[in-house]
């Protein structure tokens, strides 16, 4: 008798990241959990790091990319007067300064990170050079050349604590923004040198820490939550089943740059559609 193949899962899990894992430990946790090979998630957490980790099952992957873009929110701690090597508390010291440091001057400092900044990728990130990762590249003792990107901090605020070299941090910014680099900016602003510690993302787009659920325990969502910050377009019957074949609504029906979602009556997702080359297409017809 043939073996029953196991049945495709499709969904997304909103993900509390403990520390010690990585991210890729999470996905091949959740790949023996849920019988499903294709799972991925939306923004790398380092090992240390804690917090709200955004992952996609089965066709739902292909969705992962709009869930990637939305804007993060970080707590985590500030130590002045040291530098690491990997610019959190994981690194070995690299070097020390004495800093007197007021709560005033520290806040007016992290001010000034707050707009468009220019970021130097750490080299201990998963950015690919010669199409190899920063951190790979790192561990071989070899150098590279990193070209700085423009990032987005919407919020910076810093607050002091009983020790007078840690400062509490909470940081609003776009995609693609290291929190870690943020700190190391900061110490160097103030005269010295810092690195970051206990770092936990408390929002990634619009999933919070309030339904982040352990790895083992995380419920199965359905695939069109990992779009539900996109603006959403609500079909009849009889459209979405055009749609589902690949037909577009007629032009009047979109407003605003897109992407947009399409859904059916019962709120369950038809489509992505984008505007690429002037023209409207669907990018993912979910499976």
């Amino acid at each position: 008798m043939a073996r029953r193949r196991p049945a495709t899962v499709h969904g997304s899990v909103i993900v509390d990241k403990p520390p010690g894992p990585t991210s890729h430990d999470v996905v091949a946790l959740l790949r023996r959990r849920f019988g499903e090979r294709r799972i991925g998630h939306a923004g790398t957490l380092d090992p240390t790091a804690t917090g709200v980790l955004v992952v996609g099952i089965g066709s739902a992957t292909r969705l992962l990319r709009f869930a990637t873009a939305g804007r993060k929110s970080y707590e985590c701690e500030i130590v002045f007067g040291v530098e690491t090597s990997t610019l959190d508390a994981a690194g070995a010291i690299v070097a020390t300064w004495c800093m007197d440091l007021e709560s005033a001057e520290v806040a007016d400092a992290a001010s000034g990170f707050v707009g468009t900044i220019s970021q130097l990728p750490p080299m201990v990130s998963a950015v690919r050079v010669g199409g190899r990762r920063l951190h790979e590249i790192a561990r071989s003792g070899e150098a590279a050349a990193r070209v700085p990107r423009q990032v987005e901090v919407y919020r910076f605020d810093v607050e002091p604590t009983d020790d007078p070299l840690v400062y509490r941090a909470s940081v609003d910014c776009s995609a693609g923004t290291y929190v870690r680099t943020l700190g190391a900016d900061l110490g160097s602003a103030l005269g010295g040198g810092a690195h970051i510690r206990a770092l936990r993302r408390t929002r990634s787009g619009s999933f919070s820490l309030a339904e982040a659920e352990l790895p083992e325990q995380a419920a199965l969502r359905p695939p069109g939550e990992l779009v539900r910050d996109l603006l959403q377009i609500r079909l009849s019957d009889y459209d979405a089943a055009n749609a589902r074949q690949g037909a577009h609504l007629a032009a009047d029906r979109y407003e605003g740059s897109g992407p947009w979602t399409l859904v059916d009556p019962d709120g369950r997702l038809v489509a992505v559609h984008e505007r690429a080359d002037g023209r409207l297409r669907a990018t993912v017809l979910p499976s």
